[in-house]
């Protein structure tokens, strides 16, 4: 049976983090030789049989979402069941949204981009908006998103106007979720959880640097563990 990953967002056929999507998935089936099909889900539809027909999960750019609360369970879930959890730009703000939710214990934990002036906004407005920048990153020796570039530092592409606020980023320490990347001022860019087979957010849009000819490392690695997970 030909496996499947879930595209969470709200498709756009003209937006480029989209587009991107798309074909970074076919550069690294092609370099991997297997077969994955991504199905472009809209949040409004995800449901409890969701993990039913797929075997991972990608929280893709474009928000606000249509259904933050659908969207919130399935990073839980995915979290809690091994299911590898690749998000990107408004998927990387969406597993922070989680991790503080049901981790930290934060319920009203929330994106400035749904609810500006809630309490805790773990996720609020850049000073300075990122689309179409590209910037360099320093990751942690030895973490697992440096072990999949080979390197402690890269160029990554962004497309947003939010990120991690930084009055919370000593609580978001305290976990088992590691801020593994970070940009040249030390602000926070990529997470993951080093005990999961694959469970990585980054604010940048690594689809965006995949070509036929060099497939993005993250996403191969992604599509990677989706087929040793799948058995």
């Amino acid at each position: 049976m030909k496996k499947k990953v879930a595209l969470l967002g709200e498709y756009t056929p003209t937006f480029q983090p989209h587009i991107s999507t798309n074909l970074a998935i076919k550069h690294s089936c092609s370099f991997l030789s297997v077969d994955i099909e991504g199905d472009w889900v809209s949040t409004d539809n995800i449901s409890d049989s969701l993990f039913d027909d797929y075997s991972g999960i990608w929280v893709a750019p474009g928000s606000p979402y249509k259904n933050m609360d659908k969207t919130l369970w399935a990073i839980r879930y995915a979290r809690e069941n091994g299911i590898p959890c690749l998000g990107t730009c408004g998927g990387f703000q969406h597993i922070i949204i989680e991790y503080a939710r049901n981790v930290l214990g934060f319920k009203d934990a929330q994106h400035a981009e749904y609810a500006p002036y809630a309490s805790n906004l773990f996720i609020s407005k850049l000073d300075c908006s990122l689309v179409g920048r590209e910037m360099v990153l320093n990751f942690v020796a030895e973490s697992e998103i440096a072990g999949i570039y080979g390197a402690l530092t890269a160029i990554e592409q962004y497309y947003c106007n939010f990120g991690v606020n930084p009055e919370y980023i000593p609580l978001l320490k305290g976990g088992s979720l590691d801020i593994t990347g970070s940009d040249s001022e030390g602000e926070v860019r990529v997470i993951e959880i080093s005990s999961h087979p694959y469970f990585i957010g980054t604010l940048f849009v690594p689809q965006a640097k995949s070509t036929s000819f060099v497939p993005h490392p993250l996403v191969t690695a992604f599509l990677k563990a989706i087929v040793e997970t799948a058995g």
